[in-house]
């Protein structure tokens, strides 16, 4: 087990308390302790967690050590707190108190171990965590029926959860294995892949690498900084085998990812400049799809803004992961055979590197972790552009670029921010006919200024 004082200083780090961990200052109720272990001691089983804590000698607005006078020798009742604490708990968890002085000042934790078998129950009743408050677990039958599974057989995942569906087909899964120079055994891969429940039926894991995963991953993208603004696109690639729609997530991000002309002290080579860092939204990609919590049925989604692309995957972090460790590299998957598999073709490593290529170009702050998922931020690097830039010149005028006419810097502007722009589109925001937007796209066409990647119907533009 962890040191006393290297759990208290890991989990200070957390932006906010969790249900797996409390802190206090001097509080003391000998019955509201014996409720704090009943309920965390459940809440963590649930969340796959060994151990929950009740820390005392903190503030739980700032996180700061405060030195703590709570005294866990004290009696009730004539009867020493331990004891009371431990006859009144069932089963027997073995609760500990720890004290220790960390940078001077006194601190006390309680350390609560996950439930085992049956819930842990206190004075009879059963309790668990909702947010920051500890509840009577009867009173939420639904959490008690999921409590009483988890404890049966075990946290849900991927490998044990049996899929709707038992009509699997996996062509593409074996194609995708050629492509890489991997050759799948027809009679065992279902065993070696792991794609079978103990029973011997298609697991989760199953549906999302079958040819049809009945899984969509959304990309939107949106005009300005927020979803209060035009919806101009939405990419969806799902409802296919996963290791596809991750590639074709992958592939989209060079559309998106428009390389500018930086003419920033030109000598004689400008310099192009991607509006966004490539390596690090592929690694925030995978990652978004390696932990992601399918079990819950949901998907990650993709959402561009003017500004930004926000990464968001479903979940927390995986169960015995740390934030410390997280930041450092430390790999330790919410899906471990999905993670094999990733590994095994060579789509992600086990090095660790994902996150810090991340922090290192966009910093820590490209992470938000949200109450049930985690958001990757990836800014835009935007250069000063005539055709899309207002700039005013010293009598405060505007000044654009002469070469194009205020329509044309307008069509290449919405394209910039939306490939898949249509021309029925371009006619609602221009607001020209469909005649005019045809001569002004044979123009930009003509003269270098566009070009159009793929089919009529299912390709894009790009902005030259």
């Amino acid at each position: 087990m962890k040191h006393i004082e290297d759990i208290v200083n890991e989990l200070i780090k957390y932006p906010s308390e969790e249900d797996w961990f409390e802190f206090k200052e001097n509080w003391y109720e000998a019955v509201g302790i014996g409720e704090y272990i009943s309920s965390m001691s459940n809440t963590v089983a649930m969340r796959g967690k060994e151990n929950a804590y009740l820390i005392w000698g903190v503030n739980n607005e700032t996180h700061e050590l405060t030195d703590t006078t709570f005294n866990y020798h004290v009696d009730v009742k004539n009867e020493p707190l331990e004891h009371f604490l431990a006859r009144q708990i069932t089963p027997d968890i073995n609760f500990e108190f720890h004290e220790r002085q960390i940078d001077k000042k006194r601190v006390v934790v309680l350390i609560i171990p996950a439930a085992n078998k049956v819930p842990t129950a206190f004075c009879g009743n059963r309790f668990i965590r909702i947010g920051s408050s500890k509840v009577n677990l009867n009173k939420y039958p639904e959490r008690e029926s999921k409590l009483f599974s988890i404890l049966k057989n075990g946290i849900p995942t991927l490998e044990n959860t049996e899929s709707d569906s038992q009509e699997l087909t996996f062509r593409k899964l074996f194609m995708y294995y050629e492509d890489k120079g991997i050759v799948l055994n027809k009679n065992t891969f279902e065993k070696n892949l792991g794609l079978l429940t103990k029973e011997g039926k298609y697991n989760l894991l199953a549906s999302l690498l079958s040819d049809d995963s009945k899984m969509s991953v959304r990309v939107s993208i949106f005009r300005g900084t927020d979803k209060a603004t035009p919806l101009y696109a939405v990419r969806e690639f799902g409802n296919n085998c996963l290791l596809i729609s991750l590639d074709k997530v992958i592939e989209y991000a060079d559309v998106l990812n428009i390389m500018q002309a930086d003419e920033t002290n030109r000598v004689v080579e400008r310099k192009e400049v991607p509006l966004f860092n490539q390596s690090a939204f592929r690694e925030a990609i995978i990652n978004s799809f390696v932990h992601n919590a399918w079990i819950d049925g949901n998907a990650p989604m993709i959402t561009v803004y003017s500004d930004r692309i926000e990464i968001l995957s479903r979940g927390k972090l995986a169960p015995n992961q740390t934030m410390e460790g997280f930041f450092s590299g430390e790999s330790i998957p919410v899906n471990q055979r999905l993670s094999d598999i990733f590994l095994q073709l060579h789509i992600s490593e086990r090095s660790g590197r994902g996150v810090p290529v991340i922090t290192h170009v966009y910093g820590k702050e490209a992470f938000e972790f949200r109450k049930n998922s985690i958001v990757v931020t990836i800014p835009f690097e935007k250069l000063l552009m005539q055709a899309e830039e207002k700039v005013r010149n010293k009598e405060g005028e505007k000044v654009r670029n002469k070469s194009l006419t205020l329509t044309r810097q307008t069509i290449l502007s919405e394209m910039r921010n939306n490939p898949n722009i249509t021309q029925e589109q371009l006619m609602h925001v221009v607001g020209i006919g469909k005649t005019a937007i045809y001569n002004n796209l044979v123009f930009l066409r003509n003269n270098g200024y566009i070009e159009r990647i793929g089919s009529k119907k299912k390709g894009y533009w790009k902005v030259l």
